[in-house]
């Protein structure tokens, strides 16, 4: 009886994610559609293409001692929607006409947040480990949780 104790402990710890943190992008309806390990590699981006003119913009995030942070942004320049808020990090140039915003440190409520999903044209995708992952080609048009789970 004891093995099948131990065996179905384990099995949990597996379905949990056991100490091991996990960036999990999941639709609304309950589908995970990226399921990526951040034991190796705490972080990751979000990049995407401005819906209007095009440019790649990057948000870079970490997973440290139990909190997702927003660490910095990247922009080529700031278009609709984008800029700096005087006192949320630190705005420095990129050195080619584009923008760092950096020390942001930004803690994310929850270790969790929403986002609408563009089309292709824009790309939502999550970088980790040189690896893109398309949110778009999963979910285009969805409201998507982004989350780290332990």
């Amino acid at each position: 009886m004891r093995p099948l104790l131990a065996l179905f402990t384990a099995l949990l710890l597996l379905g949990s994610g056991g100490a091991v943190p996990h960036l999990r992008v999941t639709t609304q309806s309950g589908d995970v559609i990226l399921d990526i390990p951040l034991a190796d590699d705490p972080s990751w981006y979000i990049a995407w293409n401005h819906s209007v003119t095009g440019i790649l913009v990057k948000d870079y995030y970490r997973y440290e001692n139990g909190q997702m942070l927003l660490t910095q942004t990247h922009t080529p320049t700031f278009d609709a929607g984008l800029g700096h808020i005087p006192g949320r990090g630190r705005l420095e140039s990129d050195g080619d006409h584009g923008y760092w915003i950096r020390d942001i440190d930004e803690p994310v409520p929850g270790n969790r947040y929403l986002l609408r999903v563009a089309s292709t044209r824009v790309d939502h995708r999550v970088v980790h480990g040189g690896i893109a992952y398309s949110l778009s080609e999963r979910a285009a048009g969805q409201r998507v949780v982004v989350e780290v789970i332990e």
